[in-house]
């Protein structure tokens, strides 16, 4: 994953929606503005590397890697499909 800085603006809408992303994929909200001014901006950056700077690694769910691993397996192998009771 890359680190992204995000400024949006939806159709109609009034302000500017700021949001950073670190290089593991999670989304950090940094607020509203409603003109893009060099301060804002520089207050933007701030910000942000304060962000990538402090990432962590998020923590690895044991449970849902299993789960996973199960389902392509039934996957690969079709062991819960065809049965006689029609309930696949």
């Amino acid at each position: 994953m890359s680190r992204i800085i995000t400024i949006s603006k939806n159709q109609g809408n009034t302000h500017y929606g700021v949001s950073v992303e670190d290089k593991y994929g999670k989304s950090h909200h940094l607020g509203y503005s409603r003109v893009l001014s060099e301060s804002f901006q520089k207050e933007i950056e701030r910000k942000a590397d304060k962000i990538w700077k402090n990432e962590v690694e998020p923590k690895k769910n044991l449970l849902e890697l299993a789960i996973k691993q199960m389902n392509q397996s039934e996957l690969e192998r079709s062991f819960f499909s065809g049965n006689r009771d029609g309930l696949d």
